[in-house]
């Protein structure tokens, strides 16, 4: 509790009530206590998920004042926290034959509703508290948490606006405002939405931080880093703005800065394995493999199930020629999520080096079974089967490729030079023209891969004919 409650309450003054009820719940003491201070005795109980003492509270208040309206809510509030919420509900609608304008009410039903996944009910019942609120910004932003849960974000993003213009210190309506330009793609709203709102609230580090996020979504790294400085000079112990700005240096590759921020973020919040894991990659990038290491073994010494540091582990073991050592880690982050594309295109490339052919054949199918975005892995998977003999299985794999990605130049070249190296050689000229067609500038794909072709003369005046 603040200093002071709403109703004038001190903290010694509540603790002083709280220390009356326990004497009498434990050592079965007299006391008395009015409707209001079991109230508050209720909230407290509730807020720190003290359910048992919070039902004997609810009952001694209702043995005592079976007519309040406000302990029966109270009542039904915590029914709902135990998932009776039929029964919660049923008592709700009892008050409210009797008594329709209660506020408490409302917001109760709204958020049991919401806990059921009632959206429709949910909105409903908070649409009817908003004229009986004090305080009608926490209704807007009831409504604004329920539109988002229905997928609506440009319904929350509304209801959150009209928050923020009656208090605009709601630090909660602040934040998912945030969200909701994110979902709804408009980063660029936000940059203005911020900016207009520092202008009345320069100290505001939540909003300082969110100008953050939203220049970041537009990869203005720069303008970010100043607005994470800003939310830091006004709160230097906000973690989320030092992890924020370090994610603007790493994408700027500035990380040396970067990770001594992401370290500062350390100084304020417990050890976070994400923290770890970005530190470790900021090391990987800067071919630092030892130290990136030592913090992608911190992150899953905290997180046993995060694949991404198994993974990443032991990507760093094969840079640092511990190949063998290193499948382990690859195959531990497959088991944590067997169906994550990027894991298995890992596996697969580790299995191709260490001279598994079989086994990284299979793994490359895996891939592909499992959707992965981009056309690469049709070439990888190409060359496998090329590099061991099996020339047929290369052309199909390349084929197929193709199909999936038809407008790709780097699968064309790579077919023609399949088909000049059967003796097709009226097809691979038909193919690298198509491709020199999609584009001319790829065609040094041919000679990396094929570097003899370079003595074709034929193949040679045909790409002449393509150049600009």
């Amino acid at each position: 509790m603040s200093e002071f409650d709403d109703e004038g309450m001190n903290d010694k003054e509540f603790e002083e009530i709280l220390k009356r009820f326990e004497n009498m719940i434990n050592n079965g003491e007299s006391s008395f206590f009015d409707a209001d201070e079991l109230e508050e005795v209720i909230e407290y109980y509730m807020q720190w998920l003290n359910y048992e003492m919070a039902k004997k509270a609810i009952d001694y208040g209702i043995a005592h004042y079976p007519f309040s309206s406000i302990l029966k809510i109270k009542k039904a509030q915590y029914l709902s926290t135990q998932h009776f919420t039929h029964e919660a509900l049923n008592m709700l609608n009892e008050i409210e034959q009797i008594e329709n304008s209660n506020f408490d009410l409302y917001m109760t039903r709204g958020y049991i509703y919401s806990q059921m996944g009632l959206g429709e009910q949910a909105i409903e019942n908070f649409k009817k508290a908003i004229p009986l609120a004090e305080f009608k910004d926490e209704v807007y932003v009831a409504l604004g948490i329920e539109f988002l849960n229905d997928d609506k974000p440009d319904d929350a993003l509304f209801y959150f606006k009209k928050a923020i213009k009656i208090n605009p210190k709601n630090e909660t309506a602040l934040n998912e405002i945030s969200l909701c330009f994110d979902l709804t793609s408009k980063s660029e709203e936000a940059v203005s939405f911020f900016a207009a709102y520092i202008e009345n609230n320069p100290y505001s580090y939540y909003a300082w931080f969110n100008l953050g996020l939203s220049y970041g979504r537009l990869g203005m790294f720069e303008k970010a880093i100043d607005a994470y400085d800003y939310s830091i000079a006004i709160n230097e112990q906000f973690s989320s703005a030092y992890f924020n700005k370090a994610n603007s240096l790493a994408q700027l590759k500035r990380y040396t800065e970067a990770i001594t921020v992401y370290k500062e973020t350390l100084k304020y919040e417990e050890g976070d394995p994400t923290t770890y894991y970005y530190i470790g990659e900021c090391y990987e990038n800067s071919e630092d493999y030892e130290n990136a290491l030592i913090n992608f073994n911190k992150c899953v010494k905290l997180d046993q199930a995060n694949a991404d540091g198994w993974l990443a582990i032991g990507i760093c073991l094969d840079s640092l020629n511990r190949l063998t050592e290193g499948i382990h880690y690859i195959k531990k982050a497959i088991e944590i999520n067997p169906n994550e594309a990027e894991y298995w295109y890992v596996f697969a490339e580790v299995q191709q080096k260490l001279g598994f052919q079989e086994e990284a054949a299979l793994a490359y199918q895996r891939v592909i079974e499992l959707e992965y975005p981009d056309y690469d892995v049709w070439l990888d998977y190409s060359k496998l089967m090329h590099e061991s003999g099996y020339f047929t299985e290369a052309l199909e794999v390349i084929q197929e490729g193709i199909k999936n990605f038809p407008d790709v130049p780097s699968l064309y070249y790579r077919l023609g030079v399949l088909l000049l190296e059967s003796g097709n050689k009226q097809d691979a000229m038909s193919v690298f023209a198509n491709a020199l067609q999609l584009d001319y500038n790829e065609h040094g794909a041919i000679f990396e891969y094929a570097p003899a072709l370079e003595d074709n003369d034929e193949l040679l005046q045909l790409i002449n004919q393509y150049k600009k």
